[in-house]
Formats: structure tokens, C-alpha cells, sequence
């Protein structure tokens, strides 16, 4: 009789919860990664699996930000310095073995074989624990997202991957 009960009322408590789920916007949740001492934010569902930055193999006449590719579990990817791309630092500035760094492929769901190199990552953030930073009127391409402000009041830039997958600089990869 008692575990009828306690069904009965956990019953309850989860119908109670999902009732709330349902009335609150749902909040985002980023991959918070560093990129030559910049934070950025790329959307959990725009992201795919997290790897070590091992051997990575130059591809000749790419562009400056093509890293090259990597085999990540039997596929090939093609690999972006994310800093490079964003203008952050200069190729070469950074060795791809170097402690911290990681690739961060894709989503397999945005179509596009490629992983992202970055410096560090630094968690997860969720849009409870920030606040939307005030936008300045500077030009940004379609994949940036909205600024950030975290508690410290450190700034995080969201990065939408989907958009940036559609990127036609980012698809361009020949010199």
C-alpha cells in the first residue's frame, strides 16, 4: 500500500514539474570555449563530440585558417582555427598540439564534416547565469550571435554554428 502511495505522489510531483517546463522558455545552454584569450559560446545542439587536437595534417593552397583534417572515429573532418578564422591571432600563433586544445566537431545534423580547433573550453553556460550584453552598432557577420555579459563580467560572444556551417567564407577553404 505504501509504494501505490509513494507512486501516486511521484506521479504528482512529475506531472507538477513537466506543467512548469512547459510554461517556462526553455533556456539556451553553450559549449564555452577560448579562443586566443576570447570567450565564445557555440549552441549544445549545434555541437557534435569533443576531441584532443592530435595529428592534424596540412592540406596545401587552403586558406590561412584551414588547419587541415583530422580522422575523428574513422571520418574526415575538415579542421578550422576557429582564432584564425575569427581574426583573433595569426596562423602559427598557436601549435594545435599545444596542452588544452580540442576540436569540437560539428553537428552531424548541419551537414558539414568539420571540427572546430579552439584553445581551451571552459564549461557550459546556461542563459540563466548571463545577461545579454548591450550591442554595439559594429558590422558582424550572420553566425555571430548575441553578446554576452557572465557574472564576473567576463564577455562571452555566442557563435551559431548552423550559420556559420551555411557560411559562404567558411565553406571557401582554397587560397
Amino acid at each position: 500500500m505504501a509504494n501505490k502511495e509513494a507512486l501516486r505522489e511521484l506521479q504528482t510531483r512529475l506531472a507538477a514539474r513537466m506543467q512548469v517546463a512547459r510554461n517556462e522558455p526553455a533556456a539556451h545552454a553553450w559549449l564555452a570555449v577560448e579562443c586566443a584569450g576570447h570567450g565564445l559560446l557555440l549552441p549544445l545542439e549545434q555541437a557534435g563530440e569533443i576531441f584532443n587536437a592530435g595529428r592534424i595534417l596540412p592540406v596545401p593552397h587552403t586558406r590561412s585558417w584551414f588547419a587541415g583534417v583530422a580522422n575523428l572515429r574513422g571520418g574526415l573532418h575538415g579542421v578550422v582555427d576557429l582564432a584564425v578564422f575569427l581574426g583573433l591571432r595569426a596562423r602559427g600563433a598557436h601549435e594545435h598540439g599545444a596542452e588544452g586544445a580540442r576540436l569540437v566537431a560539428l553537428n552531424p545534423s548541419l551537414g558539414v564534416n568539420s571540427a572546430l580547433l579552439v584553445d581551451r573550453l571552459a564549461g557550459l553556460r546556461h542563459q540563466n547565469d548571463l545577461a545579454e550584453r548591450a550591442d554595439e552598432t559594429s558590422q558582424r557577420p550572420g553566425f555571430a550571435g548575441v553578446r554576452w555579459l557572465d557574472k564576473a563580467g567576463r564577455p562571452w560572444q555566442e557563435i551559431k554554428l548552423a550559420a556559420l556551417a551555411a557560411d559562404m567564407q567558411f565553406l571557401a577553404i582554397a587560397a
